[in-house]
């Protein structure tokens, strides 16, 4: 009887690794195993771009090349980025708020609306906002109406352009996490602040505000990250002069098989990106936005 109860025990003791194990093994073969295959092709040398296998020499010089090389295409691409970002909290905050606080029986449908452009792929939704933003497209003939665009002037093939496809594009992603934040709100507490004699805006900035910076946090990573390595709105909405590190790694990966630089650019980006995430998780105390 007490070796039966100590079997158990011992299966209780591995029952959480067996659970763990399909999600470590899953991480293990695609995540662990492609990253250390990209930093081995990063640290490697092509003599030409006709090799098939580039040669593991260790070579360090292919970060220093890379990011001398292309530094433009990297300010470029976190500059375009940090503003789509801005651009996608100043609109999608309000907008969250809107729907969490004034929504009413109407919520479901708003949400249905912010969501909608998921229904067509990422790419036909970036060739349509070129489309819109063309010389002929509608977004120019308005401004041009109105005298705020010139007979010459143009929207697309511009730093606008690109930054407005990637506002567009990961605008829901910003919406739905700050949604979810002030949807958890305790109406309650925003009534004890007004009971206290503060005004709206004073209690938006004391109680609504804070206990959002959750949602604003995890936004922000999900807008950032992903526009900071976009290729697809700087190739279809901009020009030679607003190319992004994404343009240049696709560039050297397919066209120019260059994989040892495409790689060594890859694991330049991961890691200011990394580095650019731990910064601003300190600077909003995720420890606090946590507790």
């Amino acid at each position: 009887m007490a070796g039966a109860v100590d079997l158990g025990a011992k299966r209780g003791r591995f029952a959480p690794y067996g659970l763990l194990s399909p999600g470590v093994i899953w991480l293990v073969l695609f995540f662990l195993v492609p990253v250390v295959t990209l930093l081995r092709t990063s640290l490697s040398v092509k003599e030409s771009r006709f090799d098939l296998e580039p040669d593991f020499v260790w070579q360090w010089s292919n970060y220093g090349d890379a990011i001398s090389e292309f530094s433009d295409q990297f300010v470029r691409s976190f500059v375009y980025a940090g503003v789509a970002t801005l651009l996608c909290i100043g609109i999608g905050y309000p907008l969250a708020y809107v729907i969490a606080f004034r929504g009413g029986r109407y919520k479901n449908l708003f949400l249905g609306l912010v969501v909608v452009p998921f229904f067509t792929t990422y790419l036909i939704r970036t060739i349509a906002w070129g489309s819109i933003l063309a010389d002929a497209g509608p977004a120019v003939g308005v401004l041009r109406t109105f005298g705020i665009l010139g007979d010459g002037g143009r929207l697309l093939a511009t730093p606008g352009a690109v930054v407005g496809g990637l506002t567009y594009n990961f605008l829901p992603f910003m919406i739905l996490p700050i949604y979810v934040s002030l949807e958890k709100i305790d109406r309650s507490l925003v009534d004890a602040a007004k009971d206290l004699y503060s005004s709206s805006s004073r209690a938006f900035r004391k109680v609504v505000l804070p206990l959002s910076l959750p949602g604003v946090f995890a936004g922000t990573l999900l807008t950032f990250i992903p526009a900071a390595g976009d290729f697809i709105n700087a190739q279809l909405l901009g020009s030679p002069k607003t190319t992004m590190i994404g343009n240049v790694v696709q560039n050297q990966f397919l066209v120019q098989l260059n994989y040892p630089t495409a790689a060594a650019l890859s694991f330049t980006l991961m890691a200011i990106i990394t580095v650019a995430v731990l910064v601003y998780a300190k600077v909003l105390g995720t420890e606090d936005l946590t507790g």
